[in-house]
């Protein structure tokens, strides 16, 4: 372990994940630099990287308003070198220029949901806790889990938990569903959750609970995470300077094929047709791949 490593503040209840990795690709200069945090969170990240450049300028950007305020408290020592906007990660360009930043030297991307929202009954993120419907990560939207559950078309349902979730009788529970709301609106986390384990079966042991993967396709359309991910992904690279960094950290399969088809594509030599003898593209490569 580095002796010289950055620690987090004492009573840091959350430890971000691949904070090694972060620094070390982020914190590659020890002069100025600029960084954009397009998901701040509780500001763990952005905390890290201000310890280890003291030089270090750090946007943080949340659509969350309650990870703002957290992130405000966990960056105040360095506030000077710290401004947290509200928005969303997709405008993260434009939010950056509004600040006078033209360009910047890295952008990072902890893409998915927070442990605090995870953690928090009243979110309704987890059916692991009961709460309200919600999923919301901006509560500005009026978009909940409750209102797609609620309104949604059997075939839209059926997309969101094939596509998204991944679940397996998608088509089944998204019938089930509309069967079951002709009488009565789903309202909470406990309830939905229930009502998918007996529509759905329940898992064999070792194997995720039934529900898990409802909720993922469902919190992904509330928030359209995936959308969301590939306009950012566009705007870093309308930001970046020549030879900064663009980090991004996924957690399943479909935000990694994003982020990899994305990254391959901008680094690729050639796009040529196959069976060309000749490349005649042209391509010239946009970003250099460092990481597997």
């Amino acid at each position: 372990m580095e002796a010289d490593f950055p620690t987090l503040p004492a009573g840091f209840s959350h430890t971000p994940v691949l904070h090694r990795e972060v620094v070390e690709y982020l914190a590659v200069t020890d002069g100025p630099c600029r960084i954009i945090d397009g998901t701040v969170g509780c500001g763990g990240h952005s905390t890290l990287l201000l310890q280890r450049n003291p030089q270090a300028q750090i946007l943080g950007i949340d659509r969350d308003s309650e990870a703002l305020e957290r992130a405000k408290k966990t960056v105040a020592f360095a506030m000077e070198r710290c401004q947290l906007a509200r928005g969303e990660f997709s405008n993260l360009a434009e939010i950056a220029r509004s600040i006078g930043w033209d360009s910047v030297d890295g952008v990072l991307l902890d893409i998915g949901v927070s442990s605090p929202q995870l953690d928090d009954a009243q979110r309704g993120f987890s059916f692991r806790q009961n709460g309200p419907l919600d999923m919301r990560m901006d509560q500005r939207s009026g978009q909940t889990a409750a209102r797609l559950v609620n309104h949604a078309t059997e075939a839209e349902l059926a997309k969101i938990f094939a596509e998204y979730g991944e679940v397996t009788g998608s088509y089944k529970l998204a019938k089930a569903i509309v069967t079951r709301r002709r009488d009565q609106f789903f309202a909470t986390t406990a309830e939905f959750a229930d009502f998918c384990e007996s529509v759905l079966g329940r898992s064999r042991p070792g194997k995720l609970p039934s529900p898990t993967k409802v909720f993922q396709g469902l919190r992904i359309a509330v928030n359209d995470e995936l959308g969301e991910l590939r306009r950012s992904l566009e705007a870093a690279m309308t930001i970046l300077r020549p030879g900064g960094r663009l980090v991004v950290i996924s957690f399943h399969s479909l935000e990694d094929r994003i982020v990899k088809n994305f990254f391959r594509d901008q680094a690729a030599t050639c796009v040529c047709p196959p069976g060309l003898p000749v490349c005649v593209c042209n391509q010239c490569p946009i970003l250099k791949i460092i990481t597997r």
